[in-house]
């Protein structure tokens, strides 16, 4: 379904009982959380849905948006308020740690609980100096390879999954989950070149305004929280996950061995028992 929120329409889509806790999981779309993964987060009401300019939601220009950090983090408060959510458990995945934190930070009120899922504390742009930045050599890999031809579904699946190999870390690599959900997401985008990029690597991130930063504010932070990290994430090492939880009162730190970027398929029976545990 789509929903007008804050001058745009995001797609959504819901799992299991309103009548049920629920639990708000922001990505970059809303395939970033696979249908089976949310399926496994029984006696939960799960909303998931697809951030402005990507997915099914408004798109306009994700090369040069108009729009800023804190207008995600809106578009989230208004989602909840349309979907007649007045708290919700809230889980950020990587860029959508983002979104989940400035969400607790500004709209305490919506967020019964945190899950914070490979991310940082700082936003794109200058990482602070205690905290370890992007592995050199992966994302000399990883950008040093021609772009896919974004408007072909074979290039890019082809591609998106070269990505995932060198992000997975030792344990984290299913090349049967990473083709089917990058096609997934092609298939949902399907418009222009940027429209994919954005969809599937966030890239709206490099442009949007994400000031003023906010990890001298974690500290507010009062809901419960926990930090899920994998230990071998080459893209937002695991010493962001430890700084995150170190920052934030009483937050818990999972730590997933031999796992990088995201949440592959072998992590879920622990990290969907954490949350479940989490989200009461």
């Amino acid at each position: 379904m789509r929903m007008k929120v804050n001058g745009v329409e995001l797609s959504v889509q819901t799992f299991g009982d309103p009548a049920d806790p629920p639990v708000l999981l922001i990505g970059i779309t809303m395939l970033s959380w696979p249908d089976e993964f949310c399926a496994a987060l029984t006696g939960r009401y799960v909303v998931r849905y697809d951030l402005r300019d990507t997915g099914e939601s408004t798109y306009v220009d994700p090369e040069a948006p108009a729009y800023t950090l804190r207008d995600l983090v809106t578009d989230a408060s208004e989602l909840l308020s349309a979907l007649e959510i007045d708290r919700a458990h809230v889980a950020g995945m990587g860029v959508g740690g983002f979104v989940a934190q400035l969400l607790a930070l500004d709209h305490p009120g919506q967020v019964a609980s945190l899950t914070l899922v490979s991310t940082r504390p700082v936003a794109p742009g200058r990482i602070d100096p205690d905290l370890p930045d992007h592995d050199p050599d992966v994302m000399k890999q990883l950008f040093g390879r021609p772009e896919p031809d974004w408007t072909d579904r074979d290039s890019v699946v082809d591609h998106l999954t070269g990505s995932a190999r060198l992000l997975a870390g030792s344990r984290g690599f299913d090349e049967d989950d990473v083709r089917a959900s990058a096609a997934a997401v092609f298939d949902r985008a399907g418009r222009t070149a940027e429209a994919q990029r954005a969809s599937h690597l966030g890239s709206m991130f490099a442009a949007i305004d994400c000031r003023p930063r906010w990890r001298s504010r974690l500290g507010e932070i009062g809901a419960p929280t926990l930090v899920v990290h994998g230990d071998e994430d080459p893209f937002f090492p695991h010493g962001n996950g430890v700084a995150l939880a170190a920052e934030i009162p009483g937050a818990t730190l999972l730590t997933l061995p031999g796992i990088g970027q995201g949440l592959p398929r072998v992590t879920w029976p622990a990290v969907v028992d954490a949350l479940l545990r989490h989200t009461t």
